[in-house]
This record gives structure tokens, sequence and C-alpha cells, in this order.
């Protein structure tokens, strides 16, 4: 008689290895007890009230009041600027949960993203304070903010991805310890503890719709916000249970002293009842309504029938019901609001706030307080650093491609060119699969570039407006986990393509060249993270970067000599990194060597008669730079143009005697590389985010139609916020955006 919950195939939770909870280890015996199984969970059921009250009382009780006067915030368009939103005004105190509602358009993400300070497109005027003072740099770290999308990184756990929020958003005053124990807290309170190391996943293969919202507050909690949490429609795609369920818990985050802001969409009549506040807007950010809703709603529903609008009728949801009075055109409900004498006491109220609070002293104990990050650079470097490794280490496929491409091409390449002799086209053959070797570097970045873009979208879209770390630390963190992997992969290489070629040389030559073939892959790497800084997605940056090799692979000095080359090309071969990385290693496998030629490479003609090959030839050797391979020979001399590896390497421009020179300057070029992408990255992505952010939009949106027609998968991932809820999202690439 007893059904127990079984997962759909649709929502297979992923474990790590080593780490499948205990009650799916002995799933089998639970089902064959079924009877022992039914009384255990209603004996847990009993007391789950119990511990869910002890659990939320981890939150930390909140003082500070949010206040907000006369806020209006427009964009720039073509006849002019159109305002969003419409000189909102209001508060939120702690301990209350104040829902943010409006009909189609109304702008109630916008005004949340307002709050929160989380919009860098057009300009917003009006008072934001908290306990009656202005807001400081580190007002975006003391907030939550559960966006509307859950975006997290898919190969992290659950208890990981609350583990890192919890590492770089609490102070550094904190221990470590306490941080993961909160962390704990917070998975109790939420109920994960039976899929707190569940990997993210995707949707399908791991976590589901509710779960993934859960961790998504979970990670805000997480940071344990000292002043308020904001919601974005927190539940939108879950079923009435899920909802019901996310609904009552910000309840009681509010009874326990949370500040909670939170925008929803038409709630049934019992969610609604959940709320203690409500700030009700229209199209055009106007406000209809802003105060309590009282209970059975009637507070708000007193008010508009007291000005004109129809009796709710008691079986009538008091959401709907204001959703279809506010459209009603005949009544103009903003300039009802602003006559009306609710308004005014809204403005009274926030006068009292802003007197009684602003002369209040505040001490924190946390020396960084004031600081824009929690935790220092450092810790922040640290924290990133061994996530982003976490993240390629789990991705096997990205691992073992990259070093499958080096095996396979160093093995293709060496038995192409197996044991090359020492005659010229032995020499050409050598250089020719150098030249081969660096054709990689296209499949190379190309590889890189994905994963970057999947890293930039959580840290542009979350956590980089959260203050969670630095953009230099993400930048920098994702440079510098790619190194051990190239590394390996030019050690692969070297093996593979250099013993079938040249055979064992002496141990200078051998270090010198499996030097220049990991330089070689390490400038890859922070190639392929110059070009994607900037760019909005990889197809873009990949199609420019086969552009810019093909023109260095072009200029390096094997396909065409540097002496060959029209005067105005001359510049490219002397700015190709490639023509130092494979004169380098040219010059290190090549110098010494004598040079035997073949039959058909050899100039054959007879002496004079009574003369021997090496005398008929004597005053021509002494300033050739040849030699002659059979001086005693009175017929059929054999005569060889080149006489070392040298003088091969000397015509096409390259010289042993420069082979550090050639590796410190291909160090320049990484060095460059990192520059420019830390450079390209403030520029268009950091700096532009602050004072213009369509400006990158636009370069991108250039370039991008060179190569291709399609949207940008970053964007795609990002989600766009609905231009329905009045968000300017869409309009950012069609406008060109004025500073705030």
């Amino acid at each position: 008689e007893l059904n127990s919950s079984t997962t759909s195939s649709a929502e297979v939770l992923v474990f790590r290895r080593g780490h499948v909870p205990a009650y799916l280890q002995n799933l089998d015996k639970k089902q064959a007890n079924d009877e022992e199984v039914g009384s255990g969970e209603k004996g847990a059921d009993a007391e789950s009230g119990e511990n869910d009250e002890q659990d939320v009382n981890i939150i930390p009780k909140q003082k500070d009041v949010f206040t907000f006067r006369d806020v209006t915030y427009n964009i720039p368009v073509k006849d002019g600027r159109r305002n969003l939103l419409d000189n909102v005004s209001g508060w939120v105190k702690p301990g209350t949960l104040t829902a943010l509602m409006g009909t189609s358009g109304a702008g109630k993400t916008t005004l949340l993203d307002v709050l929160a300070q989380r919009v860098s497109l057009g300009v917003v005027t009006g008072d934001m304070f908290v306990n009656g003072k202005p807001l400081d740099s580190s007002f975006q770290r003391k907030t939550g903010y559960v966006q509307q999308q859950d975006l997290h990184l898919e190969t992290a756990t659950v208890r990981e991805s609350l583990r890192f929020s919890a590492l770089l958003r609490q102070p550094k005053s904190v221990s470590t310890k306490e941080k993961y124990d909160y962390v704990e807290d917070v998975i109790k309170m939420l109920n994960m503890e039976d899929f707190a190391e569940a990997i993210v996943g995707v949707p399908g293969e791991g976590l589901n719709v509710e779960q993934r919202k859960l961790l998504t507050i979970g990670v805000e909690l997480a940071a344990k916000p000292k002043l308020l949490l904001f919601l974005d429609e927190p539940t939108s795609g879950l079923d009435s249970q899920s909802a019901w369920a996310i609904c009552a818990f910000l309840r009681k985050l509010a009874e326990h002293g949370q500040a909670v802001l939170c925008t929803i969409h038409q709630p049934s009549a019992i969610l609604f009842q959940q709320f203690d506040r409500l700030l009700f807007l229209r199209k055009g950010g106007q406000t209809v309504y802003f105060g309590d809703i009282g209970e059975n709603s009637r507070a708000l529903l007193d008010y508009f029938e007291a000005n004109g609008a129809r009796k709710c009728d008691d079986a009538e949801n008091p959401a709907e019901y204001m959703l279809e009075v506010a459209g009603d055109k005949e009544k103009d409900w903003f300039d009802i609001w602003q006559n009306s004498e609710q308004a005014k006491e809204v403005q009274t109220e926030l006068d009292r706030i802003h007197n009684e609070m602003q002369d209040v002293e505040i001490h924190d104990d946390d020396p960084s307080a004031m600081n824009e990050f929690a935790m220092p650079f450092g810790a922040q470097l640290q924290a990133v650093t061994i996530r982003v490794f976490q993240q390629y280490w789990r991705i096997p496929s990205y691992i073992l491609a990259k070093f499958a491409l080096g095996i396979a091409s160093g093995l293709f390449i060496g038995f192409s060119f197996y044991n090359a002799d020492n005659s010229q086209q032995g020499m050409q053959n050598v250089l020719f699969s150098i030249f081969m070797v660096s054709t990689i570097f296209t499949t190379l970045i190309q590889q890189i570039m994905p994963l970057f873009v999947t890293q930039r979208s959580l840290y542009e879209v979350r956590e980089r407006p959260s203050k969670a770390y630095s953009w230099k630390a993400f930048l920098i963190a994702n440079i510098v986990v790619e190194i051990p992997y190239q590394i390996f992969t030019g050690i692969l290489v070297f093996a593979c393509f250099y013993y079938p070629v040249v055979g064992i040389q002496g141990s200078e030559r051998q270090g010198l060249v499996l030097l220049f073939s990991i330089e070689f892959f390490i400038y890859a790497s922070t190639f392929a993270h110059f070009l994607i800084a900037a760019m909005p997605d990889a197809q873009t940056a990949g199609g420019i970067a086969t552009t810019l090799f093909a023109m260095t692979l072009i200029f390096n000095g094997v396909m065409q000599p540097p002496d060959a080359l029209p005067g105005f090309w001359i510049f490219m071969y002397r700015v190709s990194p490639l023509t130092y990385w494979v004169g380098g290693i040219a010059s290190s496998m090549l110098s010494g060597r004598p040079i035997e030629c073949s039959q058909a490479e050899a100039s054959i003609f007879d002496p004079p008669q009574g003369q021997t090959c090496g005398e008929y030839l004597q005053s021509y050797l002494q300033q050739a730079p040849g030699t002659l391979s059979n001086p005693d020979a009175t017929s059929n001399c054999s005569y060889c143009a080149l006489s070392g590896a040298d003088q091969f390497l000397s015509s096409v421009g390259m010289s042993y005697s420069d082979r550090w020179r050639d590796f410190g300057l291909l160090w320049v070029y990484i060095g460059f590389n990192v520059m420019a992408a830390v450079f390209l990255y403030y520029f268009f992505r950091v700096r532009s985010s602050k004072a213009s952010s369509g400006g990158m939009k636009k370069v991108g949106g250039a370039v991008k139609g060179l190569f291709r027609r399609q949207p940008p998968a970053e964007k795609q991932k990002a989600g766009e916020q609905k231009t329905a809820d009045g968000n300017p999202g869409q309009q950012e690439e069609k406008q060109n955006p004025s500073a705030i």
C-alpha cells in the first residue's frame, strides 16, 4: 500500500564517485522493508516542522531598513528617452516579506535591478538609503539577489557551489571552518541533504527545476547577506506544490528577521497571503499601490474599492482582481495613487525613517565592511583557480581531446617525416614537419574558448554583480589553469614528433626543443584568452583567430623565405611570433648537422682530362659553400651546393646563435597576450558595462556579422530578460546607451 517516490527518468541525479548518499546506497534494503520505511518516514515528518524552525534560526537578525524615494529610470531611444520607472517610493524592513507585482510591462524586474544596483544602461534618479544613509560600494555584496534564471556551474556539486559563495562573500574575519559550518546549516535549512553531493549538471541529467531554484536561493543565503534579499520570480517554472514550498520558506525567513523583496507573477490566493506588503506597478513603472496587504487582503481591497473599483468576490483571487482592476483604462490608478492619503502616508513614513535612522551609529565589527569585495585579491584568486581547475578536471572529454590531439598529431607528423636523412630534402622535411606541428594551433584555441565562455557567463550574470570576486581574479585564474595542461600536451607532442623525425640528439638540443614545444602551447593558450576576452562568443573569436593565425603561418619563413618576400610584406615576417618559434626550434634540431646530397640533388660533371675532381675545383671550393664528395675521382664528380645544415638555415633566415633570442621573444608575445587579454576584458566588458554597456555588443555584433548570422551562444545561455517586464536588456543592441 506504500508507494516509494521514484525520480522521473528526465530528472536523474548524478553524484561524484564515492559520494553517493547512504539513503541511495541502501535503497534496495529499504524497498524490501516497505512497512518499516513507512513508519520511519512518518516519524521524520512529525519532527520536520520543529527542525525547520531550528534551522531557520541561523539567519542573523537584521536591523537595517532599506528605503527608496522617487526612483526614476529612463533609457535613450530614437525619439529621446523612455521612462521605465516613474517616481517609485517605498521601503523594505527587517522581518517583512514584500511582494512586487504589476501588469505586463510594468517594470517589476527593472525596479528590482535598479534597487539592487545592477543596471548599467540609462539614467537612474532618486534616493536610495540604508538607515537614512546613502549606499556605499559594499551594498551589492551585502545583499542577496536570487535571479529568475538558475545559472550555476554544471560541473560543481551543490555543496561546492554553496561553499564557494560563502568563502568569497562572507567577510575575511570569519574563518573558513565557520563559513563551511554555515553552509551545512543552509543545506539543512533548505532540506538539501539528499542531493548536497549531487552534480548540478544539465536539465535531464542533474538537478530538477525545484532543486535548482533551491540552490539559487541557497547560494545567496550562504553569502549571509546583512541587508536584504532580492528575489526575481522565484516560483516561475515550478508546480503549485513547489511554489508553495518556496513561498513558505520565504515566510519563515521573514519571520526570523530577514528583509525580503520578491517579484511574483499572478500568485494564487494562498501564496499571496504569505506576503506582508505589496508594491504594485502598472505599465511605465508607475505606482498603483504600496502598503500592507492585510488579513485576507482586506487592506488592499479596501483601498481599491474605496476609489471606485468593483467589489472583489469572496471566491476571487485578490491578485487576479488587482491585475484586472489596474488594467481598466477608464481610471488612471497612477493619478489616484498620487493624490491618495496612502501615498502621503508613505512619504511621511519615509521622512520618519530617515530622521530616526540617520543619526543612529551602526557599528560593524568587520574591518572590510566598506570594501567592494569581502575577501582580499589573493584569496579570490586561490578560490577561483581551484574552481576552474575542478571544472576542467571534471570534463574528461576536454582533457582527453587535448592530449589525444597532441599524441595523434605528433605521431602522424613524426612518422610522416620519419628518420629524416642529411640530404637537402631531409633538411626541408624537418623544417616542414615543424611547420605542420604549428598547424594544430587553431584546434587548440577552439577547444579553450567555449569553456572560458561558460565561466564568463556565470561570472558576468551572477557573480560580478554580487561582488563575489574581482574580474582580475576571474581572468588570471582561467589563464593560469590552462598552463599545466598545455605543458603536458607540449611534452606529449615533443616525444611523439621529435624522436621519430631526428632521433636522439644531445641533451641540450633535446631540452631546448622541449622548451620550445611547451612554449608554443602556452602561447596558443594565452592567444585564445587574448581573443575571447572581449568577444561575445567563441564562434566569433574563433573566426578572428583563424584569420590571424593564417597570416602568421604564411609569413613565418617556411612557405616563403624572407629574402623572397616583397618589400611591403617583410614586416609580417618580423612581427609573426611563429617566425621566432620555427626559427628557434628548427635551428636547435638541425644546426651542426652535415649535409649529404642525394644523387638527385648533387651536380654531376667530368673534370678535364688529366685532372682529378679536387684539382679542377680547388679554386672554386675556396669561395663556394658546397662540398665535393669524391675529390680524387677523375670522372663523375659529385658536388653538393651545401656543406652543412647551418647554410640551409641561413638561406631561410634562421640561425642557431639566435635560439635563445627567439625563445625569449616568444615569451614576450605570451606576456603581450596576457596583458592584451586583461586590457580588452577591462575596456570592453568591465569599463563599458559601467559607462556604456552596449559598446562591446556593437563591436561584437559588427565582427560577428563577418563570420555568421546566428544569435550568440553566450546570450542564449545567460538568457535574455523579458521586454514585457520593462527590462531594457533587448534595447541595448539598438540604442547608444549613456552613462548612469
